[in-house]
């Protein structure tokens, strides 16, 4: 009999893998709260007309990806493979517009999409996302993509650039069209099956292939950067000027169309230089000013980003050094003492201490400190010591063996000054030194 395993292309969040999901989601909301964005929650299946209209048909998404079903009345339902459209439509169906403009909101939710398995990208994967719906602003698409920069930065990803592009708009955008099909239609012989049907559907789409000759020819294209109109060109020096006055320097990339078909002017991509160029995003979106008369709203303006937790956590590992997740442990040194452990392990955590953990399988004083060494603790308290007064604990550094007494009442602000540099590193703990490592 075969082993049960989760579909291809899906996967278990084990604990570890958990938390630190958990620390991406919580930074991301302090920053989300410091920019105004509220949390949005809609639902994980829409109607496929949602995506089929504001995706695009032309796109990878809903021609091959999406995950489609009839529900027992016969209606065609989808998974929902992308944020914006199921927001934009709460948007619409809640009357939204009736509120002080712009709307700005924040999602975390689950992703599903039928694609090839890759690093960092599966078939239910976890987006954190914003959208500003209401107002075309120049600042807007700059707070939208500073908003995600700071995200990064929080996360300890700091190997990042940021590209962008414009798309132009239903002024200058269907000459450009014309002039792009043009060019394609005049090398199809050296496109892709996909990349020819594009050519009818939506020629921009071509900009999205990876296959070698694709790229090939587009590299040569006409660039819709080179057309556009004298607002679309204003906007979009305007957003590069507010960029570069925070301290962020894009760079213009004009092959860059993101994967949707409902991106007008601005569109932004973080990429993560610690990852593979072929899946080094780890963030990206862009303003989509038709998106919501498109699904029968009135004219509305809106930007907004997606980004794949999976490929922020993969980002992160190759340059961010994570902190233990226990940085605390209390170790017995005498079975009477186990009720006095596990108060003081209370204690840390009525304190905010993160992940103060105690001996719970009855070990022996060894094997505590062993068990503290694989959790990867930085701090041991130990209790239970003869040459200790009533009331006093000993705290020592698991990494150079410094210890330092004091009372039960002084333990929690001690801890938080001997971990004040952060889980990983904090300051050195100073005082007597002790035998460093396990003890005897």
């Amino acid at each position: 009999m075969s082993t049960t395993q989760a579909p291809k292309g899906t996967y278990d969040l084990l604990p570890d893998d958990s938390a630190e999901r958990d620390e991406i989601v919580v930074a991301a909301v302090r920053v989300f709260e410091a920019y105004g964005y509220r949390h949005i929650v809609t639902p994980e299946f829409e109607d496929t007309a949602l995506f089929e209209r504001g995706v695009g048909e032309a796109t990878d998404i809903v021609r091959k990806e999406m995950y489609t079903f009839p529900d027992k009345g016969g209606r065609l339902l989808t998974l929902r493979p992308e944020g914006t459209a199921p927001v934009c439509r709460a948007y619409i169906e809640h009357g939204m517009h009736k509120w002080p403009q712009p709307v700005k909101l924040w999602y975390h939710a689950p992703m599903f999409r039928y694609e090839r398995p890759q690093a960092g990208r599966y078939r239910e994967h976890y987006q954190i996302g914003a959208e500003s719906i209401g107002s075309a602003e120049p600042a807007v698409d700059a707070e939208v993509v500073a908003l995600l920069g700071r995200i990064l930065g929080e996360l300890g990803l700091d190997r990042v650039r940021l590209v962008i592009n414009s798309m132009g708009d239903r002024t200058c955008r269907p000459a450009y069209g014309e002039l792009l099909r043009d060019y394609l239609r005049a090398h199809d012989d050296e496109l892709c099956e996909d990349c020819r049907v594009r050519i009818e559907l939506n020629p921009l789409r071509t900009f999205d292939c990876k296959e070698e000759g694709c790229r090939a020819v587009t590299a040569q294209a006409p660039r819709l950067i080179d057309y556009l109109c004298a607002d679309c060109r204003e906007h979009f020096e305007a957003v590069l000027g507010l960029l570069r006055a925070v301290g962020l320097e894009p760079e213009i990339d004009a092959s860059l169309v993101r994967g949707l078909d409902y991106y007008t002017r601005t569109t932004f991509e973080f990429q993560s230089l610690a990852l593979e160029s072929a899946q080094n995003a780890v963030g990206g979106g862009g303003r989509y000013d038709g998106l919501i008369e498109q699904l029968g709203g009135r004219p509305t303006p809106g930007c907004g980003f997606g980004s794949g937790l999976e490929r922020i956590a993969l980002a992160r590992r190759r340059t961010a050094a994570a902190g233990p997740r226990t940085p605390v442990y209390v170790v017995s040194f005498a079975d009477e003492a186990r009720g006095e452990a596990f108060a003081l392990a209370q204690l840390l955590r009525g304190e905010g201490m993160p992940g103060a953990e105690l001996d719970l399988a009855g070990r022996s004083v060894k094997g505590q400190f062993k068990q503290a060494a694989r959790l990867g603790a930085r701090l041991a308290v130990l209790v239970g010591l003869e040459e200790l007064g009533e009331g006093e604990v000993r705290v020592r550094d698991l990494a150079g063996g410094a210890e330092r007494d004091c009372r039960v009442a002084q333990l929690p602000a001690l801890v938080g000054e001997l971990l004040g540099g952060g889980a990983a590193g904090g300051a050195p703990i100073g005082g007597a030194e002790g035998p460093a490592g396990e003890a005897s």
